[in-house]
């Protein structure tokens, strides 16, 4: 009988070896991929600090330098804790403007002259984010961001020095192994800052380098050998930012691994052991006792997948005490992720609260300046002078229309081309009601929601086409004026049209048609001004739709008004 149930039985161990083998061969590649997010995890702190510096940077970076520029970098510097300087330099690499610190040396920032350095050589041949070690201070870090001229040329750059203390990553991470240590080294394997720098210098000849230069970008990397002391380590690395910084994580291969590496006596005692355990566990314990249990935890997780939160596994009070410990950690994963949900959700209304505070202000200046371009345009009595200012005027009010239509709107990042044409049109045309004989306006646009970047040209090259309509077209006698905008596909068209006498040759020698193809260009477009049919001439504006959601409702409105 004995004899008759162990043979009964062997197949059973057999297979439970030989499936706790494949079990423990799984668990050993889960260690690595835990080493493998852990890189990812405990760069994430140094990532979101780069990542908002270069942010910094390139709203920076089209700023003029100015007389209040060293003022304006010191001011943001002594507000940042995490950037020790800010400078700015022009296309020859010489420094313009910098911010100063009290009690700040010559190595905690840039060189006033970087011309000859790499990362400013890589910038001037297009790159638009490098990052370096300070010159003349290991303990820094040099972030710079490319500024270019509207058409693209090189203008300089903008830098800000990081302490790479503040990029120290994180080892507290509990997936990670004992004696594991945190190192951030740049493209060549060089440590900039590290928790043991022991701990990543191996025998191998040229180091970690060729390893790290290979690494996918958005991918983690693992990677065996062994240190200088002749033990096996494992290194699992990230990329940090771009090409230039690197996030390394070292462990003992020998403590992370050795649990995988057992004896065939273990492979197979083991089965035997855990197939004892569940027969005695299935003979003491009933189905009502733990199945009913865990399977309603598993209802809770299932809700909880489906990101209902609020529920609590509160019935779980009345199970066993394993299980209450399990309900307990499940309502406090659901106590954190609602309170994360909620700090992100208002962490996003304070950005859009700030960005919509900034386009106000920046919306205010643009009327300030048009104001004073107003005034000095009444006291100024040439003709050319008086016609120049006004049409400046013009193209910063249609600038300010832009920030009041992105603060004034549901979404800050785009504005709804429609409402936005026929308010600009209806600006353009009253501001002119007293100066001459009457001009109707009539504005037929489809729907697009596009974004700033996109609507500055296409707003300045309107402001530029309606004034040459009023200048060659209506000027003496008033007339009727078109604009349609028609969302055709990948391909837009914005068209304005008078009854004027039409084209002449001193159009296209102008001011005005220079800036038109100008603006065209920023859109990857093209401008061009034909003779209507029936007479008067149509100013049309050609470029690939901008990425964004187009509403199925398209027809154009009507916004008539006079002068």
């Amino acid at each position: 009988m004995g004899l008759a149930m162990a043979a009964a039985l062997l197949p059973i161990l057999i297979l439970s070896a030989n499936q706790t083998q494949v079990e423990f061969r799984r668990q050993a590649e889960e260690r690595r991929l835990d080493l493998q997010l852990a890189a990812e995890r405990s760069a994430v702190d140094a990532k979101a600090q780069i990542d908002s510096t270069t942010l910094l940077l390139q709203t920076l970076a089209p700023e003029a330098a100015g007389f209040y520029c060293e003022p304006r970098l010191t001011a943001l510097v002594s507000r940042l804790d995490s950037i020790s300087g800010l400078r700015r330099f022009n296309e020859a690499g010489d420094e313009v403007c910098a911010s100063r610190r009290s009690g700040q040396t010559a190595g905690d920032a840039a060189a006033s002259h970087v011309r000859d350095q790499d990362w400013f050589q890589r910038l001037r041949n297009g790159e638009e984010v490098v990052m370096a070690r300070a010159p003349g201070a290991p303990d820094s870090l040099i972030v710079a961001v490319r500024s270019q001229r509207p058409l693209g040329a090189f203008q300089g750059a903008v830098a800000a020095v990081i302490p790479l203390s503040t990029l120290q990553p994180d080892i507290s991470d509990p997936a990670l192994p004992p004696g594991s240590q945190s190192a951030i080294t740049d493209a060549d394997g060089r440590i900039l800052t590290s928790t043991d720098a022991a701990a990543f210098a191996v025998r191998r000849a040229g180091g970690l380098k060729t390893w790290i230069q290979g690494i996918p970008r958005g991918e983690a990397s693992l990677h065996e050998t062994r240190n200088r002391e002749g033990r096996p380590h494992v290194y699992a690395a990230t990329r940090l930012a771009g090409r230039d910084l690197f996030v390394l994580l070292s462990a003992p291969s020998s403590g992370l691994l050795s649990w995988a590496r057992l004896n065939p006596i273990g492979v197979l005692l083991l089965p035997l052991a855990a197939w004892l355990t569940a027969f005695l566990a299935v003979m003491l314990l009933s189905e009502r006792i733990i199945i009913r249990w865990l399977a309603y935890l598993e209802r809770i997780a299932a809700i909880y997948a489906r990101g209902r939160f609020s529920v609590r596994p509160v019935q779980a009070e009345r199970a066993p005490a394993e299980i209450r410990v399990l309900a307990r950690t499940l309502g406090v994963l659901g106590d954190n992720i609602t309170r994360r949900d909620q700090a992100l959700l208002d962490s996003l209304d304070e950005k859009d609260a700030l960005m919509r505070e900034i386009h106000h202000r920046v919306k205010n200046n643009l009327q300030i300046i048009s104001s004073l371009l107003s005034m000095q345009q009444r006291a100024v009595s040439d003709p050319a002078a008086r016609a120049a200012l006004g049409d400046t005027r013009q193209r910063i009010t249609a600038l300010a229309l832009i920030y009041r239509t992105l603060y004034q709107s549901d979404d800050i990042r785009a504005a709804d081309s429609r409402a936005f044409l026929s308010e600009l049109v209806g600006q353009l045309i009253a501001g002119e009601a007293t100066r001459g004989p009457l001009v109707t306006s009539a504005v037929e646009a489809d729907q697009l929601v596009i974004d700033p970047d996109k609507l500055a040209p296409v707003a300045l090259w309107l402001v530029e086409a309606v004034s040459n309509a009023q200048k060659h077209a209506f000027a003496g006698r008033g007339g009727d004026l078109q604009v349609r905008f028609k969302v055709q596909g990948d391909t837009s068209v914005l068209e304005v049209q008078d009854d004027g006498p039409g084209v002449s040759e001193d159009d296209a020698a102008g001011v005005g048609r220079t800036l038109m193809t100008a603006f065209a260009k920023q859109l990857r477009g093209q401008a061009e001004i034909i003779d209507a049919p029936g007479g008067g001439s149509i100013a049309r504006l050609t470029f690939p739709t901008p990425e964004a959601a187009v509403p199925s409702e398209s027809a154009g409105t009507a916004t008539p008004s006079s002068r």
